[in-house]
């Protein structure tokens, strides 16, 4: 790199003010991050060891002058809940979880308030005029008991912050606004303490006023300097952002009317090459950077010099999978995003899997199959609890909900970590908290050090059990973490804090990083991820209780300032690189939805003479066709197999029309035998419906079988249908409490179903039919032989019922779904066998022609009951002869199918006619 990079320049100051000893430098800097580089930047200046200088971040200097310990913001609520908890009233104190939605905003306005060492007085009774006015202040009359309430939670916000600020300095700690502001009374102690102690201060941009008033009384003291590192473009620019901070610093501090600032750069304007690069959607920029470091890869051995910036946490994980296998060393100084680690998630799920069995029922800890599913199926669990035999007994039952002690039962060989998982929550939060740390510690036990995947995995597990701890050591300490409830809300609020962070090495490779970490550092080469309005910059957020223009008058950051900090973040990237791509989401729509971030506007508008800029669109793959249909030529294997299933068992009535609807399903399914994944049905399916149906009829009418039907068999049989339709349902769902809401619904439709069928048989009965029932759910097989075929073909079916209703001898299937007359009439016999409309007549002439011999001389039918058709009853097959229909399915009429059912096994069988898929 041909300019001096910040951190190599200020090393360079440092030896000439320090040539023998670093013993009486303090060097403060933005972040801790940048500690190492500066460290191994400072060991190419002096020849022979020696011991380093003290190199501080600003929030430690702060720390170090108050004499205060910082709480976490966690913590900081608990404390402020005990504060809040003496100050007000009983009747109007508030549980936790409702304190703790407005407490946790209110902290950070306090913050702010003291950052910038505002009265508070002031700032909260001009918030409560403000609200007052808003609440109609001038007629008295009109304020209602909700409005008085709200103006005096108002009022309470000086009592409040004088409380706490009070109760946090007699304990020496406090919230970091509250640091800033005793360490501005304390800075003059400080200084003079420093002694003959210098402190330099570089690579900031953005102060608060505690920091202004401290590094400006350093300065005039003598005892400090401050290197900033800002672009004449950007300084000289009385409008541009990204110098917004430092011209108001040199216009106003008084020691810069006496004194240069340092450091005023021109690298800028220097020549660069930047790409800017579009794709759809987050994760195509994830493989967009993978490709470009592939490219840099090749062309230079080292990536020493590249940055990759992510301007969204989420990105992580989809660019370190991006990544070329010949990136050999990288450094992640980012905290992954603690939402996101796959051990939170689980332990997300843990919380709602046994919260919810509490609340459905704690005597009897009733689980929902899908939040135990996501347990065990979780990636961190799943190879250890032996998941697969859990899932197949849920499925095989199909179990919805259940109890705990049935869901143990499943799994008769011993296993630790799935006792823990599956082990009852008490009462107490303090025990589920020890519980999850258990289990955090042994799925970590079951993990391999050598594995990579695995050390990744013993990162995210050792975040979460800092975490866990962490929520103990609240639980131990605060009396209002008192229910599992609340320490479930406090989990939810403290997973932010849970970042994980990944160890590296920070000098060698590919850095990947966040923006806040590329502060005060230089690469040659910057590639920026998620360049998108909303998240390069952040875009506007009000999470506070003082309005935008208060804030204005005050002097307060609003969004403004926050776009303003992240165009100089932006530029300082920019600043002495040669080679950057800025990487957005063109996607104008969905939830992944961007808009290009004003920066690359910027850019193209303010573009300098030596800026090569480009625009790349990189965009998926579409082919011709969105979708191939699939082609299964018949192979001299799959020749065989399917003369295989021919002369074995053969093929159902089901299976030939399978073939008519998709020959791809029939391949998949007959040839391939593979079934649909089994699933648990929450609400009944309409198949299964068909089921309860079937089997409730069946069991009805057995013992009945060979009896002619008498009036007084059908009254007795009314009077068990609903009992039997109950102990049918109860097989497909295995208990009673299923029969809630649509399965509720579904259970009387099936008892309605057959008490219908029932009424229709009396009926007829009592109109004259003779009817002897011969056969339920009978199998029928038949060998189809004929010179047409290359060889014998098998035939099977179940049919429902087999009858002799009036000398005829009738063949009935029940169908749950809606059939009419027409479906089942026949006008023309050619191509019956070729459109899938006839799929009823060919099923019920398979039938016939299966039971034609044992028919012998009766006059033969074949025909279906529809229950979404009950009007129209029995429902036959026919044959048109103009108006009339033929109903007696003769030899003919089978010698005719034969001949059409010879042409489909056929085509079924024929080498020439592929599998294709029907779409």
């Amino acid at each position: 790199m041909n300019n001096v990079r910040f951190l190599d320049k200020l090393s360079l100051e440092i030896k000439k003010d320090f040539p023998n000893t670093l013993n009486d430098l303090i060097v403060v800097l933005p972040n801790k991050r940048a500690k190492v580089f500066l460290l191994e930047s400072l060991k190419k200046q002096y020849p022979k060891s020696l011991f380093a200088p003290e190199i501080i971040s600003v929030e430690e200097l702060i720390q170090d002058i108050s004499g205060l310990r910082t709480l976490d913001s966690i913590e900081l609520v608990f404390e402020f809940y005990e504060v809040y908890s003496t100050v007000v009233t009983a009747d109007k104190l508030q549980p936790f979880e409702q304190f703790a939605n407005w407490g946790k905003m209110l902290l950070q306005d306090f913050n702010e308030i003291d950052r910038y060492l505002l009265q508070p007085n002031r700032v909260f009774s001009y918030l409560k005029d403000i609200e007052d006015i808003k609440h109609w202040s001038l007629d008295l009359e009109k304020r209602t008991n909700m409005i008085q309430n709200y103006l005096e939670f108002w009022d309470m916000m000086p009592i409040y912050y004088q409380a706490f600020y009070e109760y946090l300095i007699g304990k020496k700690v406090g919230y970091q606004g509250l640091i800033y502001r005793k360490a501005v009374e304390k800075s003059n102690d400080f200084a003079v303490k420093l002694g003959e102690k210098k402190m330099y201060f570089a690579g900031f941009n953005a102060l608060n006023a505690a920091e202004e008033v401290i590094i400006q009384l350093f300065l005039e003291k003598g005892c400090a300097k401050v290197f900033w590192d800002i672009d004449a473009v950007f300084l000289n620019d009385p409008y541009h952002d990204a110098g917004l901070f430092l011209r108001r610093i040199k216009k106003e501090w008084k020691y810069y009317q006496t004194h240069p600032m340092d450091w005023i750069v021109e690298d800028f304007s220097d020549a660069k090459t930047i790409q800017i690069i579009k794709t759809p959607k987050t994760v195509g920029q994830a493989r967009i950077a993978g490709k470009i470091i592939e490219k840099l890869k090749s062309e230079n051995e080292s990536l020493n010099q590249v940055a990759l910036v992510l301007g969204e946490e989420n990105l992580l994980m989809p660019v370190l999978y991006s990544l070329p296998v010949e990136v050999d060393a990288l450094n992640i100084t980012m905290g992954y995003d603690g939402r996101s680690n796959p051990v939170q998630i689980l332990i997300a799920k843990l919380f709602k899997m046994h919260l919810n069995a509490i609340r459905r029922d704690q005597l009897n800890y009733t689980l929902y199959h899908k939040e135990v599913l996501d347990v065990l199926t979780n990636p961190m669990v799943e190879p250890y609890v032996d998941a697969a035999t859990t899932i197949k007994n849920i499925h095989e039952g199909n179990l919805t909900f259940f109890s705990m002690d049935s869901l143990k039962a499943f799994n008769a060989a011993p296993n630790i970590l799935r006792d823990l998982i599956l082990t009852k929550w008490s009462d107490d939060p303090l025990q589920v908290l020890k519980l999850l740390s258990v289990i955090i510690s042994e799925i970590k036990n079951r993990l391999s050090s050598n594995v990579e995947e695995d050390k990744v995995a013993k990162t995210f597990l050792y975040s979460m059990y800092q975490l866990i701890n962490k929520l103990i050591n609240y639980c131990e300490k605060y009396p209002t973490m008192n229910t599992v409830e609340n320490v479930y809300a406090i989990y939810k609020q403290i997973i932010d804090l849970a970042e994980v962070s990944f160890e590296g090495e920070p000098l060698k490779g590919l850095q990947i990083m966040g923006v806040l970490e590329s502060r005060v550092l230089d690469f040659e080469t910057v590639i920026i991820t998620s360049v998108n309005e909303g998240k390069f910059p952040a875009g506007k957020s009000q999470n506070s209780f003082i309005p935008y223009d208060v804030k204005r008058e005050l002097g307060l950051p609003t969004y403004k300032e926050k776009d303003a900090i992240y165009s100089y973040h932006f530029y300082h990237l920019l600043l002495r690189a040669k080679n950057v791509y800025l990487l957005y989401n063109s996607e104008a729509e969905g939830l992944d939805a961007g808009e290009r971030s004003r920066f690359i506007t910027q850019l193209e508008i303010e573009k300098r003479p030596n800026h090569h800029l480009e625009h790349l669109t990189y965009s998926a793959f579409l082919p011709d066709k969105a979708y191939q249909p699939i082609e299964v030529p018949k192979s001299e294997q799959l020749q065989e197999k399917l003369k295989e299933i021919a002369l074995g068992r053969g093929f159902s009535p089901s299976a030939l029309t399978n073939y008519l609807r998709n020959p791809i399903q029939f391949y998949l399914q007959r040839v391939l035998r593979i079934r649909e994944v089994e699933e648990v049905e929450e609400s009944v399916a309409l198949n299964t419906l068909g089921t309860i149906i079937h089997n409730a009829l069946e069991n009805l009418y057995k013992p009945l079988v060979g009896r002619v039907l008498t009036i007084a068999d059908l009254d007795d049989l009314q009077k068990k249908s609903d009992a039997i339709v109950e102990i049918e349902f109860e097989k497909e769902y295995s208990s009673n409490k299923d029969k809630l809401g649509k399965n509720l619904l579904a259970f009387e439709v099936a008892k309605r179903n057959v008490y219908h069928f029932l009424m229709e048989e009396r009926k007829n009965i009592q109109n004259g039919d003779v009817v002897q029932i011969l056969e339920l759910e009978r199998l029928l097989e038949y060998q189809l032989v004929d010179e047409r075929l290359p060889y014998p073909v098998n035939l099977f079916g179940y049919v429902d019922r087999i009858e002799i209703r009036n000398q005829s001898i009738r063949v009935i299937d029940y169908k749950s779904g809606k059939v009419d007359s027409n479906q089942l009439r026949l006008k023309d016999w050619e191509g019956l066998t070729t459109e899938l409309k006839n799929d009823k007549i060919i099923q019920l002439l398979c039938y016939a022609l299966m039971f034609e011999e044992e028919a012998g001389d009766r006059p033969l039918e074949a025909g279906i009951y529809s229950f979404k058709n009950r009007k129209e009853g029995f429902l036959f097959f026919g044959v048109r002869q103009g108006r009339e229909v033929d109903q007696n399915i003769t030899k003919e009429i089978l010698a005719e199918f034969r001949t059409e059912l010879v042409a489909l096994i056929n085509a079924i069988l024929n080498p020439e006619t592929n599998f294709i898929e029907e779409l």
